[in-house]
Formats: C-alpha cells, structure tokens, sequence
C-alpha cells in the first residue's frame, strides 16, 4: 500500500514539477469537528479540531490541451498537519498528497474554486495491544494510511502576487481495512488562508483552437487486486481479487461516463465459512459478489480522477450495504485516438460503503 500510493505521489509531483505554469505557495488554517459516523465509533470526540495545509502550486497556462480543456485549472502537492483535540487517544496527522483546484465561477478579482486531492497519511496514534495497550481508538488501526482532502473555496485576489480565500473543508483518514480496526476518522470544518504567487508578472493564458475529441465509445476491462486483514485486529491478511467490464463514452474531450459490471472474490469471507463451518462444499460459491455501476472519469492529462456508484446483484456470505462507492485514480501509460489498443493505465481505488471503507484495490486498466 505504501509504495504504490508512494508511485502515485510520484507520478503526480513529476507531472507538476516540470509542468508550465506560475508557481505559488498557499498556507491555510483549518478548524472543524470530527465527525461521528458509526456506533461502533467508541473514543470521545474532541470539542474542536484544527490544522494547517500548506501546498506548492502551479497555475497551469495552456501548454496543454487539457489544460485549456479544463479552463486552466491548478496542480498541487500539498501537506497537512491536523490535531484532532486529544493527542493521547487520536496523536497528530500528517498528510501529503497530490491536489488538483478548478474553477467553478471566474471573474477579474472573485473565483469560486473546487480541490480535491487524495494521497498517504501518518497517524501518530493507533489501535494497538502491543507494544502499547492503547485500544480506546478504534478508528484507525495503522501508522500509514489513505489520506483524502477536499475543498471549495471562494478566493480574492489582492494584487499581483497575493490572493485571499475562505472555504469549507473535508478530510479522510483510513488504511482501506489493509489493518483493523478501521472506521476511519472524518473531519469537517472551514478554513480560511494566503496565496502567495512567486511571479509578480502573471504568464499569459494560451488560446488556440483545439482539435474536436470524438464523443467515442471505448470497451474497457480492469483487473485489479486488494489485501486486508480479518475482522478480528493482527489476524491474517487476505487477497480480494476483482475484475471490472464496462463500457466508456468521452464527452467534451475531457470527461468519461462509465456503466459496466464489477465482479470480486474474497479470500477471507471464504476462510471465514470454512473456520466457522458454513456452506459445507460450496463456500467458493459464496465468496463472491457482482455489481452493476455507474462513474464518471475526469480527464487531466495523464492523469484522471474516477468515481462510481455500484448496486450488488449477487452478495457474498457476509452481506453489506446494497450499495457501495469508489474513488480514485488513473495514470495512462497509453492514451491515443489509433491503434487497437487506445488506453492502458494504472489504477488505484478506495472502495467504500457509504464512510465505511471496505478495501484498496490496485490494477491494470485496458480500452480497446
């Protein structure tokens, strides 16, 4: 889970570092309030939770299509610290990330702006009976972790080299169930911050008249492969192994809608029926699941963010919500409009049900 969220990180802070741009420097202070979304939620919520993120950005210009594609949107990598309220049960976190802002209204002075960025986290206390008896914080059961920030902001630019915002925030700390226990901690609140554009001269915005993207239709498959511990903490880990059929249809050159089928076999809730005795002969039979779902691709390059919705058509022994969601990425080593292979990408996905996360899956994705 660590190198291949480390890859990730990688690829994206390559992209960004060497990309066209004016880079900045943002800092912002966050105060929020974690957010209570299980029963089985046993630890104290603090009274108030805070934070700093600071990020290095680059405003993108154009030298890309995409980036004309997308109305010039903002790369970033950025770095959180939060203090949830109460060191001893919950520590501190760290979170690093790659992030994306793009503009949702746009004038002179005033943008109204979404970021989202999905990264590694390091929580400085956990769920633990050894070395340490300190088992009150159920919600995470691991040192690293996925760490996953959003934000909308509404931002003033003040002169050439200064910007104001003020916005609300979201933060999600979990390790996908690799380790148990793990509810996840959420946190919401508002933040209000600086950005400081190292260039007093602003590039100018490249236009050009792009070439017409086909609205084309791609048969796509992705195999993929996740591992969590079992139910009980520092049991064994198991391989959940998932494959996906769909069908994509690109609009506007720079977005994907997917409808397709998914399809996993669990490993644990197979050892589960065999420890305990149930379904005698056919526990394969009932390891598995299958799903219809529907997504949508946001294009960015090389990169892409994905999100689906699925609905079981066929659940395994150990039932769960009806419906489930994903998110994630995609890194194309091959995107072209010829050839009978089109697309071929990386692919990295938090499966949840609602806040609850099931698993971390990491796979191949092909179009054809």
């Amino acid at each position: 889970m660590r190198s291949s969220i480390l890859l990730f990180l990688l690829l994206y802070s390559h992209s960004l570092l060497f990309a066209q741009g004016n880079p900045a420097i943002e800092l912002n202070m966050l105060a929020g309030k974690v957010l209570k979304h299980s029963s089985k939620f046993s630890a104290p919520v603090p009274e108030l939770s805070s934070g700093i993120e600071m990020a290095w950005i680059k405003q993108t210009v154009g030298s890309k299509d995409w980036e004309q594609r997308r109305r010039y949107p903002v790369w970033g990598v950025g770095l959180s610290v939060l203090h949830y309220g109460i060191d001893s049960i919950y520590g501190n976190v760290i979170g690093l990330y790659p992030m994306l802002q793009v503009p949702i209204i746009r004038s002179q002075s005033l943008e109204w702006t979404f970021r989202a960025g999905l990264g590694i986290g390091y929580v400085s206390r956990h769920y633990e009976r050894t070395p340490a008896w300190d088992t009150l914080n159920n919600a995470i059961g691991s040192a690293i972790n996925n760490f996953s920030s959003f934000a909308t902001d509404l931002r003033y630019r003040i002169n050439a080299h200064w910007q104001a915002q003020i916005g609300l925030s979201f933060c999600h700390l979990s390790n996908g169930a690799m380790k148990q226990p793990n509810l996840g901690i959420n946190l919401y609140g508002a933040h209000i911050g600086l950005r400081y554009g190292i260039n007093a001269r602003e590039l100018p915005k490249l236009k050009r008249i792009l070439p017409r993207l086909p609205n084309r239709i791609l048969l796509q498959a992705r195999a993929s492969f996740a591992i969590n511990e079992s139910g009980t903490t520092d049991g064994p880990l198991y391989k959940t192994y998932l494959g996906s059929l769909y069908a994509s249809k690109r609009y506007a050159g720079k977005n994907k809608i997917l409808l397709g089928i998914d399809y996993s076999y669990h490993q644990s809730i197979y050892a589960f029926q065999r420890n305990n005795e149930i379904n005698i002969g056919s526990e394969r039979a009932h390891a598995w699941k299958s799903a219809v779902f529907v997504g949508h691709e946001w294009l960015f390059g090389r990169m892409s963010l994905i999100t689906q919705v699925g609905y079981y058509l066929k659940q395994a022994m150990l039932k769960t919500d009806p419906y489930y969601e994903k998110i994630g990425y995609n890194y194309y080593l091959i995107k072209r409009e010829q050839g009978s292979i089109k697309e071929l990408a990386l692919s990295i996905l938090l499966k949840t049900h609602k806040s609850d996360a099931e698993l971390v899956e990491y796979g191949v994705t092909l179009g054809l």
